[in-house]
């Protein structure tokens, strides 16, 4: 494994931490507070950071099936963070959110862990 892909390896890890203390906090709070928040944001960066690492390191050239997965779930992730903000920027931190929009953060959620577990399998298997 290249270093590079080692790095994307290792920051993936952490964006997959970083996600699941913002999800859990929300779906336990039900609110958005500076943690939350906090946390979906490292994710968001890291996860671009390991995506840029994971092409850059990538000897497959155009789109695999799980390069799909991983772009439409780092896509849902990207959409559930700027709903999340527009929600904190209208009101304030601590806004609680209602049943419907801790749903669709736990989709995309979860949708973003199967792109992670099909991405680990695939590393796996080789």
């Amino acid at each position: 494994m290249t270093t590079i892909l080692l790095a994307g390896t290792v920051i993936v890890n952490l964006a997959l931490v970083s996600y699941s203390m913002a999800i859990f906090r929300q779906r336990k709070t039900k609110s958005l507070g500076k943690r939350v928040m906090f946390f979906l944001t490292l994710g968001v960066i890291l996860d671009i950071t390991a995506t840029v690492c994971m092409v850059m390191g990538s000897s497959t050239k155009g789109m695999s099936l799980h390069g799909l997965i991983g772009y439409s779930s780092l896509l849902g992730m990207l959409i559930d963070t700027y709903f999340s903000y527009k929600m904190v920027f209208s009101n304030s931190f601590g806004i609680a959110v209602s049943d419907r929009f801790t749903r669709n953060s736990s989709i995309s959620y979860f949708y973003w862990v199967l792109a992670y577990i099909t991405g680990a399998t695939l590393v796996m298997l080789r």
